[in-house]
C-alpha cells in the first residue's frame, strides 16, 4: 500500500546518522556543520579596550564637565589599536586612544573625540555624558572555558568570526555527503546532444542538472553518473559508479512501465526496497531502499515530480547526513489569492509564488500544474501543501506553504 508523505519521510530518515568527522581549515568551513563543541581557551576580548576614538580618563575627573565649565586634562600619550599603553592614568591626565586599543591602567572611561577640542598635549572636555562608558571589558564576549560555538551549528559568517576569535585555525565538521546522481531513459540526451532535440528525436535530461544542483545546494558533493539507457545491463554498469558514495539518487524507471528497470536492477544487486509509491502529487512513484550501507532514492522521471520529491525527501536526507539537526523547511501559513481545487485524495504540492501584501503572505499559482512543466517550478518560490481532506480551498483561505530558498523572503527595495 502506498505510504503517506509523513510515513515516507520517517522511513527514509530512519536509521540515518551524520557522517564521520573531519577537520578542515576555518576558511573552508563555510556552510559546514560543527561536529563538536568549541570552548573558548581565552577571555574575549583579552583586555579592556576602547569602543570609541577619544580619550581614556578617570570618570571622576570629567564628571562635572559642561560646555560652560569644561575640564582640561594633560595628554600623556596616543594609544593606537595594536599598541599597549605605557602610562597609567592619574588624576588630571588622559591618554588619546583609538577604537580597539587597550585601556591604560586606572582609566574607566573613554570620552568621545566629538566632546573635546581634540588636543594632543592638553585636551579640553566639554561634556560628561560618557563618564563610565565606552569601555569594552575583558571577557565581555566570552570567558575562558565558555562555549563559543555549539555542536550542530551550521557555520555561517558569524560563527566563523567567533571561531577565529578564539584561535581555531581548523574545525571539526561532519563530512559532506557524496551523492551520486543517475538519470535513465532512452529518450534522454545531455545538453550537448541538443541537435537530436531539434530533430524531435530526444529530450534533454533536465533532471541531470536540477538534481545535481539541488544536491549541491543542500550541502553535498556530487558524482554525476550521466544517463543510463533503458537496458538492465547498462543500468547496472552505471550504478557501479556510485561505489564509495553516501547516497544514490536516480530519476526515472520507478514507475510501472515496460521499460522501468530500476527496481529489478537494484534487487538483482542485493538492494533492500523499503518504500515504493507515496500518496502525493506530483511524485507518487518514489522508491527508497539500501544498496549495502548506501541509501538509495528513486525519484520520478517527470521534471517537476523529481524536483518536488527531492525537496521533500532527498534534501532532508542530505542535511541529516551532513550533521544538520534542522533538516526540514518550516511551513508558513499563507492566504491564497485564488481558489484551489484537487481531484484525487492525495497530498498535493502546488507550485506557487508567495509575496507580502501589507505584511500578510499571500500566494498564487505559477500557472498550470502539470508534472512535466518545469517552468512552473522555475517560477515558484514556494510549494503550497493541499491535504486530501481539503479538496477545495477558496480564495483568501489559509493554507500552509514551504518557502523555497530565500526568494519568498527577499525584497527589491530596502525596508527597515
Amino acid at each position: 500500500m502506498p505510504s503517506s508523505v509523513e510515513e515516507a519521510s520517517a522511513r527514509i530518515l530512519g536509521g540515518v546518522h551524520p557522517l564521520d568527522v573531519e577537520r578542515v581549515p576555518l576558511r573552508d568551513a563555510l556552510g559546514r556543520v560543527l561536529a563538536e563543541d568549541v570552548v573558548s581557551q581565552i577571555e574575549h576580548p583579552p583586555w579592556d579596550n576602547s569602543s570609541m576614538d577619544g580619550y581614556a580618563v578617570r570618570a571622576a575627573d570629567v564628571a562635572s564637565a559642561t560646555r560652560d565649565a569644561p575640564v582640561a586634562l594633560r595628554v600623556l600619550e596616543t594609544i593606537r589599536a595594536g599598541r599597549r599603553p605605557s602610562c597609567s592614568i592619574e588624576i588630571g591626565t588622559a591618554s588619546r586612544i583609538m577604537t580597539g586599543a587597550p585601556l591604560p591602567p586606572n582609566a574607566d572611561t573613554v570620552i568621545r573625540v566629538e566632546d573635546t577640542d581634540g588636543g594632543t598635549e592638553r585636551v579640553t572636555v566639554y561634556d560628561a555624558r560618557d563618564a563610565g562608558r565606552n569601555v569594552r571589558p575583558r571577557g565581555e564576549d566570552l570567558r575562558a572555558g565558555e562555549l563559543a560555538v555549539g555542536r550542530g551549528s551550521v557555520l555561517g559568517p558569524g560563527q566563523l568570526g567567533v571561531l577565529a576569535s578564539v584561535g581555531c585555525g581548523d574545525v571539526p565538521v561532519h563530512r559532506r555527503p557524496r551523492v551520486a546522481v543517475l538519470a535513465s531513459g532512452d529518450e534522454l540526451v545531455d545538453v550537448d546532444g541538443f541537435d537530436a532535440v531539434r530533430r524531435g528525436d530526444r529530450i534533454v535530461s533536465s533532471n541531470s542538472y536540477t538534481l545535481s544542483a539541488a544536491a549541491r545546494a543542500a550541502g553535498a558533493t556530487v558524482q554525476e553518473l550521466g544517463i543510463a539507457p533503458d537496458d538492465p545491463a547498462a543500468y547496472q554498469r552505471a550504478i557501479a559508479g556510485a561505489a564509495g558514495c553516501d547516497l544514490l539518487i536516480t530519476s526515472g524507471g520507478v514507475s510501472v512501465g515496460a521499460f522501468d528497470f530500476t527496481k529489478d536492477v537494484l534487487q538483482s544487486l542485493g538492494a533492500t526496497l523499503e518504500l515504493w509509491r507515496v500518496r502525493m502529487r506530483p511524485g507518487a512513484p518514489l522508491g527508497f531502499g539500501r544498496l549495502g550501507q548506501m541509501p538509495w532514492l528513486g525519484l520520478p522521471g517527470n521534471p517537476v515530480s523529481a524536483m518536488v520529491t527531492f525537496e521533500l525527501f532527498a534534501r532532508p536526507l542530505i542535511r541529516r547526513l551532513s550533521g544538520n539537526p534542522r533538516v526540514f523547511r518550516r511551513p508558513l501559513t499563507v492566504e491564497t489569492r485564488e481558489e484551489l481545487s484537487i481531484a484525487a485524495p492525495l497530498t498535493h504540492f502546488l507550485r506557487a509564488i508567495v509575496d507580502w501584501d501589507d505584511g500578510v503572505p499571500r500566494a498564487r499559482l505559477t500557472g498550470p500544474q502539470g508534472s512535466g512543466l518545469l517552468t512552473s517550478m522555475a517560477r515558484a518560490n514556494a510549494l503550497l501543501i493541499v491535504p486530501p481532506e481539503r479538496p477545495l480551498i477558496r480564495a483568501r483561505e489559509p493554507v500552509r506553504a514551504l518557502l523555497l530558498g530565500d526568494a519568498a523572503l527577499s525584497a527589491e527595495r530596502f525596508e527597515v
